[in-house]
């Protein structure tokens, strides 16, 4: 990772794990490295809590992001699959764990080289707005708030935020800039790559002049009010502003400063940061390179592929509980329900408090329940009996409580008042799940708090990474529309959006 000072671990190194309150770090890297590497993203979230006077949520340690380092962006590009021929990094927001992947070096050199860095620093930002607030966001403010984020440096004595996002100086320079129109529509609109780019850059500047002018910061609040109660954006800006097109002008000029401000977060001002590093087991060496394939994510094809390439090596390792539950949710993900079972039983032998392994038990139990069209009340309690063992082992664990919510809905049934209250935890500590934040809005609308389901809706609505059909945009006119029957069958041929990002 650029910026840290980390030395490039030799080939013979062993693959570590660090442990800190909000990440885990898995890195082929030694443990000066790694734990650096833990110490500096965990203080990047004190920052941010900081500078937005913004609490810890409780129950956060039970969630944290998992950062898999790998060596270079060319290994990024080949974990990442199609469409990732531009990718320097990425980050997936889950109920199941929310996952980001790093290069530990970049491709560029120079001030105006997009840094590794600057690309986790950005994810992560993401991760922390959506988790710490429940607002609607405008494309041009999500990632302008991000990037913004990004450029924090770290100097001997504290953390400089607002330092100039000089690998955005390109675009920001380019004669056919991004029209202030466009910039406050773009949730709506179809982006162009140089569009996107101007997005990113005019984001940031917007963003950077919003946190350090406090007439700017009030105007700011006031239009997210009126984009939060229904106000379409364009509107709401000229309203909040006065005159989108004299804020286009004052951009241009504070564009033009030789100076910007910034502000400088003493460490001292920032929480004590502990973090545990431990060498991988030898079952999980050997089978981290499949682990970190399955937490990418797969669907039947690749998950099959996958299967098929790590069975022989996970059988090396019926006595390593890690392993053995890592390779439980590979083969359940490739429809080896038989195999998946054996593997979490053999977790449980070692570990019978092993999460992941009562989890995908229970996950097997049900899915093996919903096959067989099971009408049997015992069936679906022995099920979900493995479900609230797994939430016994950690009660703050958001997997748990969205799976036995979940579980209903398999059985043909209505959740009970405990799984929605469950449901309410889950996102409670995991709002950052787009489709955690979908099923939680159409349960709202199932009790009739449309306002709720409302305000749950309009971020997923706003989202510019959302599919052109995007469902949660066309969910909401419906629910703007009032007319209750069309929402319910809208409802009910709609599927929630995919959690990755």
């Amino acid at each position: 990772m650029m910026g840290i000072g980390l030395s490039v671990a030799p080939a013979q190194a062993e693959w570590r794990e660090a442990r800190a309150k909000h990440f885990v770090l898995y890195g082929n890297m030694s443990e000066g490295d790694i734990r650096a590497m833990a110490t500096r993203l965990e203080q990047f979230d004190g920052v941010l809590r900081y500078f937005y006077q913004l609490p810890e949520v409780e129950g956060q340690e039970s969630n944290p992001v998992t950062v898999y380092v790998v060596p270079n962006v060319a290994a990024i590009r080949r974990l990442y699959g199609k469409g990732g021929d531009h990718v320097a990094g990425f980050y997936q927001p889950r109920v199941s764990g929310s996952v980001a992947f790093t290069p530990l070096r970049g491709e560029g050199e120079g001030p105006n080289a997009l840094q590794p860095q600057y690309v986790l620093f950005h994810e992560y930002a993401h991760h922390f707005l959506f988790g710490n607030s429940g607002a609607a966001y405008p494309a041009w403010f999500s990632e302008g708030f991000a990037e913004f984020a990004s450029t924090a440096r770290f100097d001997r004595n504290g953390v400089m935020v607002g330092v100039a996002a000089q690998h955005r100086a390109f675009g920001l320079l380019d004669s056919s800039k991004l029209s202030i129109d466009t910039l406050f529509d773009s949730s709506r609109r179809k982006l162009d790559p140089q569009q996107l780019d101007q997005l990113y850059g005019r984001g940031w500047l917007l963003t950077h002049y919003t946190m350090f002018d406090p007439d700017h910061r009030a105007r700011f609040g006031r239009y997210m009010d009126l984009l939060n109660t229904g106000t379409p954006s364009l509107a709401a800006g000229n309203e909040a502003y006065g005159s989108l097109k004299q804020l286009d002008r004052d951009l241009d000029k504070y564009l033009g400063r030789s100076t910007i401000p910034g502000m400088m977060v003493p460490f001292d001002r920032l929480p004590q940061v502990a973090v545990t590093v431990r060498a991988l087991s030898p079952g999980e060496q050997a089978l981290i390179a499949y682990r970190m394939q399955s937490d990418r994510g797969v669907d039947q094809k690749t998950g099959r592929d996958l299967y098929t390439r790590v069975a022989s090596v996970a059988a090396a390792y019926p006595q390593d509980a890690a392993a053995q539950g890592w390779f439980a949710e590979m083969a359940y993900d490739a429809g080896e329900d038989a195999v998946a079972e054996a593997a979490a039983d053999r977790a449980l032998t070692v570990d019978a408090k092993s999460q992941q392994a009562l989890l995908y038990k229970g996950l097997i139990h049900l899915r093996r329940a919903q096959a067989a069209h099971s009408q049997d009340k015992a069936v679906w309690d022995e099920a979900r009996g493995w479900i609230v063992k797994a939430n016994r082992a950690d009660p703050n664990a958001a997997e748990p409580l969205a799976v036995f919510y979940r579980s209903f809905a398999m059985a043909g049934e209505k959740p009970r008042p405990s799984a929605i209250r469950g449901l309410e935890r889950a996102f409670q500590l995991v709002p950052q799940d787009k489709g955690l934040r979908f099923t939680l809005a159409a349960q709202q609308i199932e009790a009739g708090d449309i306002d709720m389901a409302k305000a749950l809706l309009r971020p997923l609505a706003f989202d510019p990474h959302m599919p052109p059909d995007n469902p949660a945009a066309q969910l909401l006119a419906l629910l703007e529309k009032g007319d209750r029957d069309s929402v319910r069958k809208g409802l009910a041929a709609m599927s929630s959006p995919a959690a990755d990002d």
